[in-house]
């Protein structure tokens, strides 16, 4: 029997791949993180399932779950919000059910940064401004950083910073990321992006901080970068016409030419 991590996505329910409602739909036996993961999700879980709510258990409780599960020969649903590659705290699950010899799969869900920068209706990576997404956080009681990988170093490259599980300390954001960015540096907080009570707050660098209250405590990203305003960027050369492209070569002397008519 095995264990299907899956990623619930950031909240919406329909914001959920086909393979995971039809593994959720498929598994008699559901844990789910239930202080972020919609109850709506659960829908789609079998009549008669054990579902349970982890959001109070420990590693050690979660595990022995899984374990008392899988001695029953029941494949288990195991979701997480989000997507699972990161903060998901599957890895320190999964060490402990392959050292149990116990099989897992895992199945991708929808990021919440790609739900807050479609609620924005943005591109975070714009030509001539952006090109890369840093995914990081700030230290806090679940996980310090390590050395190296300070806001004020991610900022020096000028990428665009989705900064996760600080919200809380948007103060301290600011000023590690004022002299890299600078005081008109755009910023956008989203508050339970997709959640039907999301929020969005935009800002600068300078007045972000006066702008968030204090109804927004957690489960909210910070966006920082250029490409936030959306102007000033140049355009690629994906559409142009004149753009010599594998699936449209312009001319007979066109590296691609031969390849695309399946020549060797």
């Amino acid at each position: 029997m095995t264990v299907h991590f899956i990623g619930a996505g950031p909240g919406a329910p329909d914001l959920l791949t086909l393979r995971g409602r039809d593994l959720i739909a498929s598994c008699p036996v559901c844990l789910y993180a239930g202080s972020l993961v919609p109850e709506a999700v659960l829908a789609h879980c079998p009549p008669g399932a054990e579902i349970v709510n982890t959001a109070s258990m420990s590693l050690e409780e979660i595990i022995a779950a899984i374990q008392a599960a899988h001695d029953q020969g029941k494949d288990i649903a195991r979701l997480h919000s989000g997507d699972l590659s990161v903060w998901s705290a599957m890895g320190e699950q999964m060490r402990r059910l392959r050292a149990a010899g116990i099989p897992v799969s895992v199945t991708p869900g929808v990021p919440s940064f790609a739900a807050a920068a479609a609620a924005l209706g943005t591109e975070l990576t714009l030509p001539g401004l952006a090109q890369s997404v840093v995914l990081t956080r700030t230290p806090g009681r679940a996980s310090s950083m390590p050395e190296g990988e300070t806001l004020q170093n991610f900022a020096a490259t000028g990428a665009t910073l989705a900064i996760h599980l600080s919200i809380q300390n948007l103060n301290g954001v600011v000023q590690a990321l004022m002299p890299a960015y600078g005081g008109d540096c755009p910023v956008a907080v989203v508050y339970r992006a997709s959640w039907p009570d999301e929020r969005i707050i935009r800002g600068t660098l300078t007045d972000i901080a006066t702008r968030v209250d204090d109804g927004i405590a957690r489960t909210a990203l910070i966006l920082v970068g250029p490409a936030l305003a959306g102007e000033g960027f140049d355009e690629s050369c994906l559409y142009a016409a004149d753009y010599d492209r594998r699936y449209r070569p312009q001319s007979a002397e066109s590296p691609w030419a031969s390849w695309s008519h399946g020549d060797d």
